[in-house]
């Protein structure tokens, strides 16, 4: 079993179900998570990020239509194989997320400069061993997190649906 964060910021502009589908996407098409491996119910996910389960059945449903993941009942979401065409991205989404980052630093008191050394320091580190936002729970901005909890599939299983 391996574990992996969802993380939602309520004080972005960009949708929490739009986060938590970039985030999925990104930790399918990374390999992080692998065909087959199971994620948490749209209740469980929602309850662990204290959204509404509309909001994670949305983020699924648009995964769903990309062709990253299935839903069998009975059998629950799983991932599913990558489509053999390259991905291209939305650049319309990268900018959105871009200017909310930018923002977010410069209201720490980043200069162009320091934003610039945090995204290449980003692009060139692990996945796992970036270091995780933590609340403070002293009243700022609202995040929620949540492990996604996978499985990899058994054959005999794949091979009974």
């Amino acid at each position: 079993m391996s574990e992996r964060a969802v993380r939602v910021d309520t004080t972005s502009q960009v949708p929490p179900y739009e986060q938590i589908r970039a985030q999925l996407a990104a930790l399918i098409r990374t390999g992080q998570l692998t065909e087959g491996e199971r994620l948490p119910t749209v209740r469980q996910l929602a309850a662990d990020l204290d959204l509404a389960p509309g909001t994670v059945a949305r983020a699924y449903r648009e995964l769903e239509a990309a062709e990253l993941i299935r839903t069998r009942r009975g059998a629950g979401t799983r991932v599913a194989a990558l489509p053999s065409e390259p991905y291209a991205h939305d650049a319309h989404q990268l900018g959105t997320l871009a200017r909310d980052f930018t923002s977010a630093a410069r209201a720490l008191g980043a200069d162009t400069e320091d934003i610039l050394t945090a995204v290449r320091n980003a692009l060139n580190s692990e996945p796992d061993t970036a270091p995780a936002a933590a609340d403070s729970g002293t009243g700022g901005p609202r995040n929620s997190e949540a492990s996604v909890k996978v499985t990899a599939v058994r054959h005999r299983f794949e091979q009974q649906t």
